[in-house]
């Protein structure tokens, strides 16, 4: 299971795994957080690290009743696959 911590300064959903840091970034708007980035080194791709990072952001969009904006094309993706989340999409 990856560790994924929420840096609300920097806007970002943040996992380090072998010495990497992996994240989420957003944007915040009226209502919604806006997906911007994911970014997971090579080094440690293939794992499942961006999965449980957008899977953070979308968790912690819909416990304060934000919607989502996946301006990124990976989690448009993710949410694509997971309907679970579809009432979150802008």
């Amino acid at each position: 299971m990856t560790a994924v911590t929420h840096d609300n300064a920097a806007h970002r959903f943040i996992t380090q795994t072998d010495g990497h840091h992996a994240y989420v970034e957003y944007a915040m708007g009226d209502g919604r957080i806006v997906i911007t980035h994911t970014i997971v080194p090579s080094e440690i791709g293939g794992r499942g690290i961006a999965a449980a990072l957008v899977k953070a952001a979308l968790e912690y969009a819909r416990d304060h009743g934000l919607q989502v904006e996946p301006q990124c094309s990976y989690a448009d993706v993710w949410m694509r696959r997971h309907p679970e989340f579809d009432g979150l999409r802008v």
